[in-house]
């Protein structure tokens, strides 16, 4: 059967008479404070927790039907997700969006409370994994997190949480006005585990860009003698055709230009596979958590993005046991402390199967190396009342990183690539956390610092161009200085969270848009965000967030080409100064919900040396849903409803300004079940 096929017998199931009652608005409120006490148990973060944190609910998970992860998380403060083609996509997180190591290691992505992948072998399209379409709750803690959750978490992380047997049920099958088929199942398998499956198809707006994505996921909760256990399993593929950037000045305001697609045989090819099982019970003084848990993923995709049109094709698979020992309180002190592992192997082969006119980039093989990975990691946290509304939270973590690289390419210069010779490299850091929270009732103030870190990644260390030497990196950090407050005010209408920081980066790598490495770089970021929610009567509530930034290299790197020169001070490329998301909801009727959403992204440079830059945009989106029964809801939703010609990522690359543009005006038709 065909999925289209298969996504029309979904929505005639969908019309079968409704099992329950769809739960009603006062009920939908009670039901989504239920629901982020899994947050607490997979996320561990507890909304009086010092640091800026967001949760985005299975409501608006449920009502934004995101077909790509901008769409969901780019409703989060401070987050902005750029979207390339099809599923890629880079992220940004109090931060400018990050490619190549840079963007593969500076997010951690969690599932369950457990990362995706192994701390070295990052993707900077690792969205693509987690189960986001069916989502019970997705948590967003901006700003480092390494003293808890270890190496990737410096500018932030996203955690994933899978909806359980006690979640809502529920059918979805959709269509889109671009040719995009989907449906997403979240069914009981029994009493105590819960099946999700996501389909996807679609045929692309632009040229060759047709595409399959599959997901599942499957939780289930049991009693084993004195544990409580809770295992899952989660699996993703992707097969898509690829479009690459447009190029040439506001190449992205010419709607036939933005429709093509200049490397038709582009393509990415990637699949994933976790398990994760959470035992816990009371032991002795406390509580003990064991987490072993085990991933694997490969990939094969042509760089478009690159002057040579490689093709690379990597996989890893790892995994370990995280331990959590929580002692019970004693008068005004508790103490956490917990020990974390993760083993992997690795490779990575990097092909240019066709010649080039430039001789730096040579046909045949560039890279092809496999690398084995150890970590080890202690961490603590205490949590001290010193008052009866002051609170203090500090913790330390410590880690260390081994690597074992082998080369099956002859070591040496070949053109602009350095493949070094075997080699082992280690790395180990401290990561500190102080935090100081004033509960004064209806609102709270909360200062913290934190440090991020992350040993390097595998592409880091061993994928060298040729004015580099190995073993010249180092470990990259970010101490960040907080302040926020949060509270309710207006008799419970209103909800509000605002926060300012302060964070330097030290020995920052990336690569630069010439594809050249950078080892030693330093950057500074401030900014202010700020989140709210008014619920104006029972029927209509507003809610959005603006975050405001200022992110700047502050170190020089004259001896390059001109728009990839660096002087301390100017802006960080692909750095928007304003960010800004909102959201209107009414309840027409019983029958009816509307809402209205905006997402703004202010003006950016897209170059280091600040000579081009994007001007922003601003998008509309509406949607509307409408009971047919008490579990069933018809809905369609408009994306960029004003038909804005808009580019999802800007940027300069080998001299030339070029465009991933945004789609134009287009509706999605769904029909839902629950029950």
């Amino acid at each position: 059967m065909s999925l289209r096929n298969g996504l029309i017998v979904f929505a005639v199931v969908g019309l079968a008479p409704a099992g329950l009652a769809q739960t009603e608005p006062a009920e939908a409120v009670q039901a989504a404070d239920l629901r982020l006490q899994p947050i607490e148990i997979w996320g561990d973060r507890k909304d009086r927790d010092p640091g800026a944190q967001s949760v985005i609910e299975s409501g608006l998970i449920a009502d934004t039907a995101a077909d790509r992860p901008a769409e969901i998380l780019n409703q989060a403060p401070g987050v902005n997700i750029q979207m390339n083609s099809g599923q890629e996509h880079l992220i940004a997180i109090r931060s400018p969006v990050l490619s190549g190591g840079a963007g593969q290691g500076s997010f951690l992505i969690l599932e369950n409370g457990v990362p995706t992948r192994s701390p070295a072998f990052g993707n900077v399209n690792s969205l693509i994994e987690p189960h986001l379409e069916i989502a019970d709750a997705i948590e967003v803690i901006r700003g480092p997190g390494s003293a808890k959750y270890g190496s990737n978490a410096v500018h932030g992380l996203i955690n994933v949480i899978l909806p359980d047997a006690e979640s809502d049920q529920s059918l979805r099958a959709s269509y889109g006005s671009l040719g995009r088929w989907r449906g997403d199942a979240s069914v009981n398998l029994g009493e105590d585990t819960r099946l999700n499956v996501s389909l996807m198809e679609d045929s692309g707006w632009r040229e060759a860009t047709g595409g399959e994505q599959q997901k599942v996921s499957l939780l289930t909760r049991q009693s084993l003698g004195e544990w409580d256990a809770a295992a899952w399993l989660s699996a993703s593929s992707l097969n898509q055709e690829t479009a690459s950037f447009i190029q040439g000045p506001r190449a992205y305001e010419d709607r036939d230009l933005a429709e093509t697609n200049p490397n038709p045989e582009a393509f990415r090819d990637a699949w994933s596979a976790r398990m994760g099982l959470r035992l816990e019970r009371d032991l002795g003084p406390g509580h003990l958590i064991l987490t072993p848990n085990a991933h694997s993923q490969g990939m094969v995709f042509s760089q478009h993005f690159l002057p040579y049109g490689g093709v690379e094709k990597n996989a890893h698979t790892g995994g370990g046991l995280m331990v959590r020992y929580d002692l019970d309180p004693v008068g005004r002190f508790t103490w956490r402390f917990g020990a974390d592992t993760d083993f992997a192997t690795g490779y990575l082969k990097e092909i240019q199967p066709r010649p080039n006119a430039n001789p730096a980039f040579p046909i045949g093989v560039h890279y092809n190396y496999e690398v084995e990975t150890q970590v080890f990691a202690l961490w603590s946290e205490a949590d001290v009342a010193l008052t009866d509304d002051l609170r203090l939270l500090a913790g330390l973590r410590g880690e260390s990183h081994d690597y074992s690289y082998d080369t099956r390419a002859p070591a040496g210069i070949n053109g602009r690539f350095n493949v070094p010779a075997n080699r082992s490299d280690d790395f180990s850091f401290i990561t500190p956390k102080l935090g100081l929270v004033w509960d004064r009732g209806w609102y709270s103030f909360y200062a913290n610092y934190a440090r991020g870190a992350r040993a390097p990644q595998v592409s880091d260390l061993y994928r060298l161009q040729n004015r580099q030497v190995a073993g010249e990196i180092k470990a990259e950090t970010l101490d960040s200085v907080e302040f926020g407050v949060r509270g309710d005010a207006l008799f419970d209408h209103l909800d509000f969270d605002i926060a300012a920081y302060w964070m330097e980066k030290d020995n920052f790598f990336f690569r630069d848009s010439d594809g050249l490495n950078v080892v030693d770089g330093s950057t500074r970021h401030k900014g202010i965000e700020a989140a709210a929610t008014l619920r104006i009567d029972d029927r209509l509530s507003l809610g959005g967030n603006a975050a405001w930034s200022d992110q700047e290299y502050t170190f020089d790197r004259p001896v390059v080409a001109a728009q990839e020169r660096i002087v301390s001070g100017n802006d960080i490329d692909t750095a928007p100064e304003w960010l800004a998301d909102a959201r209107l909801d009414w309840q027409a009727s019983d029958a009816l919900k509307l809402s209205l959403t905006l997402e703004h992204v202010g003006e950016y440079f897209t170059d280091p040396a600040n000579t081009v830059s994007y001007p922003g945009h601003t998008v509309l989106g509406a949607r509307a849903g409408w009971n047919i029964t008490d579990s069933l809801e018809a809905s369609v939703i408009l994306r960029n409803l004003t038909d804005e010609a808009y580019a999802d990522r800007a940027d300069v690359g080998f001299g030339n300004e070029r465009y991933f543009p945004g789609e134009p005006l287009n509706a999605t038709f769904g029909i839902t079940k629950t029950f």
